[in-house]
């Protein structure tokens, strides 16, 4: 016989139900509709004022043949270099934090107050440093080397290394966190251990360090590639209408751009495909090699 359900079971349930449905309810309307939506509108050809049209697989098509395509592309694959750079310098740092100095906690957060910083506010600081006749940056180039510096923002050569150069100023502080975290967890006994063998400061850092600290370089690389594939505000503020020769544009904007500027909303959402597409296989990739490298305490 089938027991029947107490009053205060059936009211358990009930509030359970009730703090899971606003969550439900919030991937089905903003996270599966826009999904499947986009999916369709790939498909189609609607310009936000008409009724959609279907073209079939012509959008694709369409894209592949599509020179800025290629370029918004190839300037996001460049930004990717702006990963290992920081995480080469984010070690550094958080070496340098992980020493019991007097004042560290005020380094620290020093370091990391460009992380919780506006996007948009950071941009239009930068874009005046960067600026040529009058920018920081420039003005330093000039008083310590005796040259002019160079056009960061109008020249296609030096577009790309200035957004490397605020991406690295922005987002070293939240990886110097993560290794901070993940050198305040080695064992001091592996160094001990390795120090009573005879081992140097370069041969612990390079075997017990850096493999000990693998976890988190997989965590930085695929939460980097992910955040480079989707970066859009700094190139809104630094590079106006994509930089000279398209040479500031990345997959994003070139999205924004189709869907709110030419209103090609087909068109975008079938590069926005392609765009989640490449991320997925990349990050499958990663996940897939992390295997021979990533290694656990």
């Amino acid at each position: 016989m089938k027991k029947k359900t107490t009053g205060f079971r059936r009211k358990e349930m009930l509030w359970s139900l009730l703090f899971v449905t606003p969550p439900v309810l919030g991937f089905l309307i903003f996270g599966l509709t826009p999904l499947l939506t986009s999916f369709g509108l790939s498909f189609m050809s609607w310009d936000m004022m008409t009724p959609a049209k279907f073209v079939g697989g012509d959008n694709f098509a369409k894209m592949f043949e599509d020179e800025k395509f290629y370029k918004s592309l190839f300037n996001t694959f460049y930004l990717l270099l702006g990963i290992p750079l920081g995480m080469i310098v984010a070690l550094i740092l958080a070496i340098m934090m992980n020493r019991p100095l007097k004042g560290v906690s005020i380094f620290r957060t020093i370091y990391y107050i460009p992380v919780i910083s506006p996007i948009i506010a950071v941009s239009l600081l930068w874009q005046w440093m960067l600026n040529f006749d009058y920018g920081l940056i420039n003005e330093f180039i000039w008083r310590v080397f005796g040259v002019q510096g160079p056009n960061w923002l109008g020249d296609p050569n030096w577009v790309k290394p200035s957004f490397l150069l605020m991406g690295l100023w922005g987002g070293v502080g939240g990886t110097m966190v993560l290794y901070l975290a993940g050198l305040q967890g080695i064992s001091s006994t592996y160094y001990e251990a390795a120090e009573v063998d005879g081992a140097s400061r370069w041969h612990q850092f390079k075997h017990i360090t850096l493999p000990l600290l693998s976890p988190i370089h997989f965590f930085v690389v695929v939460m980097g590639v992910i955040g480079t594939f989707q970066s859009f505000s700094q190139m809104y503020i630094l590079a106006s209408d994509g930089g000279p020769e398209y040479s500031g544009a990345t997959i994003v904007y070139y999205i924004f751009q189709e869907a709110f500027k030419y209103f090609n909303m087909g068109y975008a959402s079938a590069v926005a495909w392609v765009l989640g597409i490449i991320i997925f296989i990349i990050t499958l990739i990663q996940f897939r090699f992390s295997k021979r490298w990533v290694y656990q305490d």
